[in-house]
């Protein structure tokens, strides 16, 4: 697994950082949102103003430590991108790219 982004969390629960791969390096926000339903997103991310994705909180079975379940999209992905972001060292999080 392969770290591709770093983010602090603030007193609102939002998170600020960046993400960062071979192609992209954008100062990102994770901001909560309001749910309109049961399968909605609990989270937006954004970059430069632009809505790059979506997070969910979960909850890890074996762990029971919370991490949000991230889908990252944007034309020139050939693909989404899916990430989980994790409590790292001290006030550090995470996002931690998988296929």
């Amino acid at each position: 697994m392969a770290s591709i982004g770093t983010f602090t969390r603030g007193d609102d629960g939002s998170f600020a950082g960046t993400i960062r791969t071979l192609n992209i390096n954008v100062k990102a926000a994770i901001k909560p949102v309001a749910k309109d339903n049961e399968r909605a997103p609990d989270y937006r991310v954004t970059a430069n103003g632009v809505e790059l994705g979506a997070g969910w909180s979960k909850t890890g079975k074996d762990s029971g430590a919370e991490y949000l379940s991230v889908k990252l999209d944007d034309p020139s992905f050939t693909a989404p991108v899916h990430a989980t972001l994790v409590q790292g060292d001290k006030d550090e999080h995470k996002l931690i790219w998988s296929r």
